[in-house]
């Protein structure tokens, strides 16, 4: 498969980069930063230089031209700001979905957070309220088209070493931690399964082996 990755130099997508060329795939990482390129190429991948941010429509299709599928792993990060939590979490992925319309790719793979269905805590401040709110946007934007996306909703991140199992439902899981390294492997699964399709799935640390959870989110 060829597969485009937007956020090429986050954790999660270098992770999902290297899992993906490991087994032959091709792999390109969309970077903002060309000082992030060695980065990328190190993963297995070959990177393209795009800021989300600047970017239009046509230009970002060409480099998704012949991709199997997209994934959006993109995000602000913290202290980022709430001006760009919109821009980056929300409107660039908005701005992939155009993009993989213009370019005819129906895959699509939106990194998403658990929980975002529910009111923000204002007590977490308003950069965390902008976060949830720009992403739950995001999930709706992506949803009124009609390409093939699937929503992967994980929990709080860590850079733990993967366990290889996770816990994996629809929305409304019990609020947990999941690491990198799995959530990762959680996406590749999810490229193996297009019948996934349509799907918004909560993500946790769990006992239940990936590619298992993945098929029992069909049932």
């Amino acid at each position: 498969m060829r597969i485009v990755i937007a956020g090429g130099h986050g954790q999660i997508a270098l992770r999902l980069a290297t899992l993906l060329a490991a087994r032959g795939d091709e792999v390109v990482g969309l970077v903002r930063n060309p000082a992030h390129v060695d980065d990328v190429g190190a993963a297995g991948a070959t990177a393209a230089v795009v800021d989300l941010e600047e970017s239009d429509a046509a230009s970002l299709a060409r480099h998704l031209e012949g991709a199997d599928a997209v994934v959006f792993a993109a995000g602000a990060g913290p202290g980022s700001g709430v001006a760009r939590k919109d821009t980056v979490d929300r409107a660039a992925a908005t701005l992939l979905a155009d993009a993989c319309a213009r370019a005819g790719v129906r895959r699509y793979l939106l990194v998403s957070a658990i929980g975002i269905d529910d009111e923000p805590d204002a007590g977490r401040g308003e950069q965390w309220t902008a976060y949830v709110r720009a992403k739950k946007a995001a999930e709706d934007a992506v949803r009124a088209t009609d390409l093939d996306w699937t929503f992967l909703r994980p929990g709080r991140l860590t850079d733990d070493a993967g366990t290889g199992t996770v816990r994996l439902g629809p929305p409304g899981l019990e609020y947990g931690e999941i690491t990198r390294d799995d959530t990762a492997a959680v996406l590749v699964a999810l490229l193996d399964t297009p019948a996934t399709a349509g799907l918004v799935l909560d993500a946790v640390g769990g006992d239940t082996p990936i590619t298992a959870a993945v098929a029992a989110a069909l049932r």
